[in-house]
């Protein structure tokens, strides 16, 4: 079981309270991860991630065990602790201002 941790505003549009765990097949890597994640939950279908060319939205950051895989590339495995489901993967949005 995959644990997958949303910020506020997909969880409201995906009517998810608290944490999604998924069963997701290994090797478990971001895309399968966010494939699972768009499978159960179709609404979300292109607000994580762009639905023609797969890119993150700029808004949106993805953490695994405190590091930073928001620029990796979407076939690179995720931590053995968000596979065995021990930490969750965590998809932050990014704050901007000035």
């Amino acid at each position: 079981m995959v644990r997958i941790i949303l910020p506020y505003h997909l969880k409201m549009l995906a009517k998810i309270i608290g944490e999604v765990e998924l069963d997701v097949a290994a090797p478990v890597t971001l895309r399968a991860v966010l494939d699972a994640l768009e499978s159960h939950y179709p609404m979300l279908c292109g607000t994580i991630r762009d639905q023609t060319t797969g890119v993150r939205r700029p808004m949106l950051r993805f953490f695994a065990c405190e590091q930073d895989f928001s620029n990796e590339p979407p076939n690179a495995q995720l931590p053995a602790e968000i596979a065995a489901g021990t930490e969750p993967l965590l998809i932050v949005g990014a704050i901007a201002g000035g």
